[in-house]
């Protein structure tokens, strides 16, 4: 028997960018919350490095004090983060580095490498990454810029499959990002209204690293934040049915994570975050990334509000919910 109260938590992935759980995240921890994000700030997101007083303070005993919070009120649970080969490495100098150089490293040695960061992460009882950036850019990207592998869709695939394989080997579950892809952006989602050029035809080299990812294993895959035309003139991605649908009809059967929620290219001024949850269950996706300082409650509240009127059928909550359940209580954490 379902619990929509408890459902409608277990679909939130709330981020912080410290390692405090605050009084407001215990309880949505207590009252069925099972993911987490530990972010970063959005100085450290934009370098694309974590900063200096961070590195310096920052230690695995400071993390592990967190994730034992989590895991205590919230039995197995997803604390993620991002580590992305080329990108952000939230967990700095804490865990092994991959080589700078990923087109000319073996895809063995990548393998092993990963195993051995996520490994790490996993004895600090992280058991989820945000990574990797498979997006192939071939155009203008302000939003991506420093993080992705790549122009060549066939080596993006191959080092993105190669550090799959490796994190997933680990017990860490990997959560590839961003579908559909995001060859050509007019602008940055996270701060504005952004569209992705071309027509669907268009986009379907950057599919060959995400098939590639589905094939590796990966057990979440992350939609982006923007406006697509080429799969839905009308919804962004983590909000579109027709997108979420096309991933599913690439054969991929684990968790749907929707991008940052609080994303301006995500509201395009006309939705609040807890509209777009809403929207989010409901065109599929299961997991939703927003942040820790929306009041979670009332996300909570519009999200059974949504339910009770029937534009959120409670068996999607449902399904979203138990996905999340599932995949949480398989890291055995």
């Amino acid at each position: 028997m379902t619990n929509p109260n408890f459902d409608a938590y277990a679909v939130l992935l709330p981020a912080i960018d410290d390692l405090t759980l605050t009084d407001p995240l215990a309880r949505f921890l207590d009252e069925g919350g099972r993911a987490f994000l530990i972010g970063e700030t959005r100085d450290e997101y934009v370098g694309r490095a974590m900063s200096e007083a961070r590195r310096a303070t920052e230690t695995a005993d400071v993390i592990c004090n967190l994730t034992q919070q989590i895991h205590d009120r919230a039995g197995p649970a997803l604390i993620a983060l991002d580590q992305e080969p080329g990108g952000i490495c939230r967990l700095h100098g804490l865990v092994a580095e991959l080589p700078v150089d990923l087109n000319s490293t073996s895809t063995a040695e990548i393998e092993c490498i990963a195993f051995d960061i996520a490994a790490a992460a996993r004895g600090m009882r992280v058991t989820m990454f945000l990574s990797p950036v498979l997006d192939v850019v071939t155009g203008r990207n302000p939003w991506l810029t420093g993080r992705t592998l790549g122009t060549d869709p066939d080596q993006v695939a191959r080092i993105g499959a190669a550090f799959i394989r490796g994190v997933e080997k680990a017990g860490v579950v990997v959560c590839a990002k961003h579908f559909p892809g995001h060859h050509d952006i007019d602008g940055d989602p996270a701060i504005e209204v952004a569209t992705v050029s071309g027509r669907a035809g268009d986009l379907d080299p950057g599919r060959i690293p995400m098939r590639a990812a589905i094939d590796a294993g990966a057990r979440a895959m992350m939609t982006g934040p923007a406006l697509v035309p080429g799969m839905d003139p009308v919804m962004p991605s983590s909000l579109s049915a027709p997108t979420i649908a096309a991933l599913r009809g690439m054969g991929f059967a684990g968790l749907v994570v929707s991008d940052d929620l609080d994303a301006i290219g995500t509201l395009r001024g006309e939705r609040d975050v807890a509209g777009a949850a809403v929207a989010a269950l409901a065109a599929g996706s299961d997991l939703l990334l927003l942040s820790a300082a929306n009041d979670l409650r009332d996300i909570r509240a519009r999200i059974l509000a949504a339910v009770a009127d029937g534009s959120l059928p409670e068996a999607r909550l449902a399904e979203a919910a138990a996905r999340v359940r599932a995949l949480a209580d398989s890291t055995g954490v």
